[in-house]
């Protein structure tokens, strides 16, 4: 299991510069331990259901916002041994993630093939990437640059000229790269937003299991009080990972939502994921009710939250930048999990996000196993689609 978190040093204010090195996978934590005073009431008294981004040029990175108290260190020797099991880790990422985006990199791979370097080859690569959702900005952008980085450099082969598309690619797309900070708040109270099918609590569950690994306590609370079997669904994800999870069988999600983190402060807890009803854009009174909710959360800790993260589902392609503009103006998001990236052809909405908002990407997903869902990395998702 690779490293996904930044954390903060104790005596520093600044985040340490990330890291390449893959951190061993931990044993999953232990159940939240017993509250050591009286939970404070929330508005509504939840139960506890406990284990058994016109000038085409990217726009300014929203700061994320995030951590809580240092942990240990990981002991050498403990580094050393995993290693080998980490780079076989890493090894099969990588070959998952290329494999996830194929149907995305088929059209662009195949166009430098023996290709000859005029006009038809950039309509080709204008087309190849408007089919992968890239946008019409980020579309002529691309070509713009390219088109005069061959000119100055005077590049005359196809696959130089599929190396000046990488590297556009990746100047592009890493604004979008940039870890989850752990260690700032005690609890580091995180909202998750997104719309039905976007495999939001799917997605909590395996953010659950990786925060364990790094020797993060969790609790989940289940604020998706519209969908039938929400609550059930995470539930089941809290067992699994031994966690305990906050819910109520009907009434108001925010009423559950300030319980949790009140409950998260009395017991101790080190991260506080609160899933919502997934709902469409479109639909102003369920986004009414996600700012509601998140103004309660400011009442029950005056800091949060301090994540707020939404699930895009890949297949959705330019319909996700939609999304990402609206819950932005709504919520103002702190961070991205796009999922479901493998099997779709729309990969390249990652270049239409860039030019539009740039909000950083935190996962990406290309599966259904927990490992299937990593930290963003330019270079590795670059590499992945032109492959």
């Amino acid at each position: 299991m690779f490293s996904f978190f930044k954390k903060k040093p104790k005596v520093e204010p600044t985040a340490l510069p990330e890291t390449s090195a893959a951190l061993p996978a931990a044993p999953s934590a232990p159940a939240a331990p017993a509250a050591t005073a009286p939970l404070p009431c929330a508005p509504q008294q939840a139960t506890a259901a406990t284990q058994p981004p016109a000038n085409m040029q990217p726009a300014a990175p929203h700061a994320a916002t995030a951590s809580i108290a240092p942990q240990e260190a990981v002991e050498t020797t403990v580094e050393i041994v995993a290693a080998p099991v980490a780079a076989e880790q890493k090894r099969s990422w990588l070959s998952r993630l290329k494999s996830g985006l194929s149907k995305t990199s088929s059209n662009l791979t195949t166009l430098f093939v023996g290709a000859k370097i005029d006009d038809d080859l950039y309509e080709e690569l204008e087309s190849a990437l408007l089919v992968s959702d890239a946008g019409v900005e980020a579309t002529q952008f691309l070509l713009n640059v390219l088109k005069k980085k061959v000119k100055e450099e005077k590049l005359t082969e196809a696959t130089q000229v599929k190396a000046a598309l990488r590297t556009l690619l990746i100047d592009l797309l890493s604004p979008l790269q940039k870890p989850l900070v752990l260690d700032q708040h005690q609890p580091l109270v995180m909202m998750i937003a997104g719309v039905n099918g976007a495999g939001k609590t799917t997605t909590i569950g395996k953010l659950a299991k990786h925060l364990q690994a790094h020797k993060q306590s969790v609790l989940l609370a289940a604020g998706d009080t519209f969908r039938a079997a929400a609550r059930e669904q995470l539930t089941i994800w809290g067992e699994r990972n031994n966690v305990t999870v906050i819910s109520q069988e009907s009434g108001d999600p925010a009423a559950v939502a300030f319980d949790a983190v009140h409950s998260a402060q009395a017991r101790g807890i080190n991260v506080v994921m609160i899933d919502t009803a997934g709902r469409l854009p479109t639909q102003l009174h369920l986004m009414d009710e996600l700012k509601k909710i998140k103004r309660v959360i400011g009442k029950g800790m005056a800091t949060a939250p301090h994540e707020v993260l939404l699930v895009i589902d890949g297949n959705t392609g330019q319909n996700a930048l939609t999304q990402v503009k609206v819950f932005d103006d709504a919520l103002g998001l702190t961070g991205l999990v796009i999922t479901k990236l493998d099997g779709t052809p729309k990969g390249g909405v990652l270049a239409a996000i860039a030019t539009n908002r740039v909000i950083p990407v935190y996962f990406i997903g290309v599966g259904e196993q927990i490992e299937d869902l990593q930290p963003f990395d330019a270079t590795e998702f670059v590499d992945a689609l032109l492959a």
